[in-house]
């Protein structure tokens, strides 16, 4: 036990040297830290003076920059104000002395008006006098020539009419031997251009069909048991089987030349296959009728590509390929529009006009004939419609709408339609008619031209090409003849209708006859 004294004691001394050291070393930091919060008040006053006198500095800086600022504002300002002054000073002097010229105009206006109304009374009383005397003169001059006004204004206007018919026949005819001359002479080249560049064949299509059999003996299985197989092909077909004498041959008619071609294919394969009955017959028809649709696709692609037109509807190509069994006159109205489509292309080539749009134009100015047994209506309005339906170009429709005269044609596409349509109708060997339509035609031409006053006889000569009309010379007097003949080409032109063009010509002779006694 006494050995652990010492070292007791030795920590109770380190203990309180310890503390003691402590609390010195507290005090001297707490006397170092009130030193250093002092000096730092001090830095913070003297900090927020400088702040406080360098905010004053800038306010009073501030405040001389902001009335620098309002006086240069203001001196803007008063400068604007005084410049709008003087201009609405300037504006008020113009305006006064606008206002002083249109009152001198408005006096100078009262005082012509004034002077005016006098000039008006003024003539209108010399009006009124001349009224009188013309009046007084009209009554003396009518006691003197003694007839009335009216009478005398006839006589003078008679006399008048009787002196401008010879200078007006005179000037007509000159001037229709100059147009004549110039205009023939320019159509004869261009015409005689086309058709020497387009040499087309005269071909003059049949109504009737003859198919050869390999012997008699197969007439009779054409015919059939009690005529059952000849009946069922006519039906069918809806044509005509004529067997008579001929050997070995059958002739098929029908105005429809498509359904005679249907049956002249369906008659060779039957004949070709030797079955001949009801049942085979109406199979082979109907398949002949389907072939002859595909060929006349065929034929109109083949006509369109050979005139080169291009993004035409593929229905109007069917029916052009309809038109190669379709006949007008006897023409083939295929072959026909092609060769206006040829006609016109070269004459528009001429002209300067769209050459595709004329062969275009041509080639369809007759579409309307491959419907005109199915629907009402001429071909030529059929065409129009079924051309708008397939939304062709409006002066295609056009050219095809005038190309008879049915309206008035207005462009020079349709003139050369008309003019290309009448050269290929109007060829020798072209087109043919019965005798009865073609003395009908005659007989209407002599009708009309009969019909016109002081015409004594009219004959039509050159198979209605040309119409010679004799007058009488004693209603009929020589500058009359001309607005005569003038009168009856509009007339033919106006009511019939005719291919080509028909010459007019009016004879009136002179005659003396005396006797010797």
């Amino acid at each position: 036990m006494p050995s652990f004294l010492p070292w007791v004691l030795v920590f109770v001394a380190a203990v309180v040297c310890g503390a003691l050291g402590f609390y010195l070393g507290e005090e001297n930091r707490k006397r170092t830290a009130e030193a250093k919060l002092g000096s730092a008040e001090e830095e913070a006053k003297r900090i927020v003076n400088d702040a406080i006198k360098a905010a004053e500095q800038k306010r009073k800086e501030t405040i001389i920059e902001a009335k620098d600022e309002a006086f240069k504002i203001k001196a803007d300002a008063d400068k604007e104000i005084k410049d709008r002054r003087s201009e609405i000073s300037r504006q008020e002097r113009r305006m006064d002395q606008k206002e002083e010229a249109l009152d001198k105009r408005t006096a100078a206006m009262e005082r012509k008006e004034e002077d005016l109304k006098k000039r008006t009374e003024t003539v209108e009383a010399r009006l009124d006098e001349l009224e009188q005397l013309k009046l007084r003169e009209t009554e003396k001059l009518e006691t003197i020539a003694a007839m009335s006004q009216e009478d005398a204004r006839a006589v003078l206007l008679k006399r008048v009419d009787d002196e401008l018919t010879h200078e007006k026949a005179m000037k007509i005819s000159a001037y229709q031997a100059n147009m004549k001359d110039e205009c023939d002479t320019i159509a004869r080249e261009l015409i005689g251009q086309a058709i020497a560049r387009c040499a087309a064949d005269a071909t003059s299509e049949a109504t009737v069909s003859v198919v050869p059999l390999p012997s008699d003996e197969m007439k009779g299985r054409i015919i059939g048991r009690e005529g059952r197989n000849i009946r069922a092909l006519e039906t069918a077909t809806g044509c005509d089987l004529i067997i008579d004498d001929t050997p070995e041959a059958i002739t098929l008619s029908s105005f429809d030349q498509t359904r005679r071609e249907v049956a002249r294919m369906a008659l060779e394969r039957l004949i070709a296959d030797g079955r001949i009955h009801p049942a085979r017959i109406e199979e082979t028809v109907d398949k002949c009728r389907r072939e002859l649709e595909i060929q006349m696709k065929r034929e109109g692609e083949k006509a369109v590509m050979d005139l080169g037109i291009h993004s035409l509807h593929p229905d109007l190509v069917k029916l052009i390929g309809r038109l190669k069994y379709r006949t007008s006159y006897g023409q083939n109205v295929l072959s026909h529009s092609m060769e206006v489509a040829w006609l016109a292309g070269l004459m528009a080539g001429e002209l300067g006009v769209n050459v595709q749009m004329a062969r275009r134009a041509g080639l369809l100015h007759d579409i309307g004939k491959a419907l005109d047994h199915e629907i009402e209506g001429s071909h030529v309005q059929i065409g129009v419609d079924i051309c708008k339906k397939y939304r062709e170009n409006s002066q295609v429709i056009h050219a095809i709408e005038a190309h008879h005269g049915d309206v008035e044609p207005k462009t020079v596409l349709a003139f050369i339609i008309m003019a290309a349509d009448a050269i290929s109708a109007a060829r020798p060997g072209a087109r043919r008619e019965n005798m009865e339509s073609y003395i009908k035609r005659l007989e209407t031409l002599e009708a009309l031209c009969n019909g016109f006053e002081g015409v004594e006889s009219s004959y039509a000569v050159q198979a209605g090409r040309e119409v010679r009309i004799l007058v009488q010379p004693d209603k009929v007097g020589d500058d009359q003849v001309i607005l005569l003949a003038r009168a009856v080409a509009k007339k033919i032109e106006d009511e019939l209708d005719y291919p080509g063009q028909i010459k007019v010509s009016v004879i009136r002779e002179s005659r003396a006859t005396e006797y010797a006694k």
